[in-house]
């Protein structure tokens, strides 16, 4: 017997190669969007933080 096709996983070998890219840009995916997510959270507190100051800074100069 010559034939030898029964040894050959190739197929499977690209799609294992084919699902960890996809896995790696998923991951890839949510840690940017988890980033960019701390990101707007930090800058809204900075913002929060600053209408904080500058309406103590109002009410202290009216005084």
């Amino acid at each position: 017997m010559t034939d030898h096709d029964w040894n050959d996983d190739s197929d499977y070998r690209d799609a294992v190669r084919r699902a960890e890219r996809a896995e790696r840009a998923g991951w890839t995916a949510i840690a940017g969007a988890t980033g960019l997510i701390g990101l707007v959270l930090v800058v809204l507190a900075v913002v929060c933080v600053l209408a904080v100051v500058a309406g103590l800074y109002v009410v202290m100069t009216i005084n």
